[in-house]
């Protein structure tokens, strides 16, 4: 399969490849998209794919015999194949029944490749309003500038936290956020640092791993993290805290930058906006 970029750059208002996730305008996102064809279906990787860090195996493929590749709209859709199953189609186009379409393809290939979800991924440019958005703003920390502000409250690793200081109970309580997964993770050794901030002793909040990876220009890239605090800790700083001291580790070990989805209107996404991040657009998704 290849794609007519002609075709497909006036109708991507975001730098968003399936199956990888968001890019950077100027990155290779023609090669990208036919690269991610290129392994559908082999379970492989992508040297730069994101998703490396979490398994083995590749789980969310491209179902390439089922995109529709025209000049006013392409439809790529994807078959994640962890739990029972969810069929997306990403909806690359303008025209005033591109939605439509992408619903039927999605609803059609969820029943075909039996997924319990359909759904359909579609994309909005930066200017647009926020009330428009029904999923997560794409967001661009340039490290070019600087690492920025210093924390306002005491961080410091995981692993130089005092005996008794309860992260286990905190991954347990913000388990909805991926502390949990994320705690098996590094009690498995297999992640890089998590940060935290301590209220009373205890672990109040969090972000992690850091670690950086080669994107496909060979340019290091701080990967995105596990971010969030206790509800009861919340107001005093610390997820502040947190991301400067996120953004101090990423500058300090050479990332150029790191690639963000936050969701819109979200403390996480008024954070990000706050400390002077780009957007790149919006994300949308809802199942059909």
């Amino acid at each position: 399969m290849r794609f007519h970029w002609g075709w497909i750059e006036p109708v991507m208002p975001v730098p968003y490849v399936p199956t990888l996730g968001p890019a950077r305008w100027g990155d290779p996102l023609h090669e990208l998209l036919e690269a991610v064809v290129d392994v559908a279906g082999t379970g492989r990787f992508l040297p730069h794919d994101k998703d490396r860090r979490w398994g083995d195996t590749k789980t969310e493929r491209i179902l390439v015999d089922a995109i529709e590749h025209g000049q006013e709209q392409t439809l790529v859709p994807t078959l994640l194949e962890r739990g029972r199953g969810v069929v997306k189609v990403h909806v690359y186009g303008a025209a005033p029944d591109s939605l439509t379409a992408g619903a039927d393809l999605a609803r059609k290939l969820a029943a075909v490749h039996g997924a319990a979800r359909a759904r359909i991924v579609w994309f909005l440019d930066a200017d647009q309003p926020d009330a428009y958005a029904q999923g997560t703003r794409v967001q661009l920390k340039d490290f070019t500038a600087g690492t920025g502000d210093a924390p306002g409250v005491p961080v410091q690793e995981y692993k130089e936290l005092p005996e008794g200081a309860g992260f286990g109970a905190f991954a347990a309580a913000m388990a909805e956020d991926g502390f949990a997964f994320l705690h098996g993770q590094m009690q498995a050794g297999t992640v890089g640092p998590v940060l935290t901030v301590l209220h009373d002793g205890m672990v109040a909040g969090a972000i992690g791993p850091m670690e950086t990876m080669p994107d496909a220009r060979g340019y290091a890239r701080l990967l995105p993290q596990y971010f969030g605090v206790l509800p009861q800790c919340r107001g005093r700083g610390y997820g502040r805290a947190l991301w400067r001291a996120a953004m101090h580790w990423g500058h300090q070990r050479g990332a150029a930058y790191q690639l963000l989805q936050t969701e819109v209107g979200g403390a996480s996404d008024r954070l990000c906006r706050a400390e002077g991040l780009s957007s790149l657009g919006f994300v949308n998704q809802a199942d059909v």
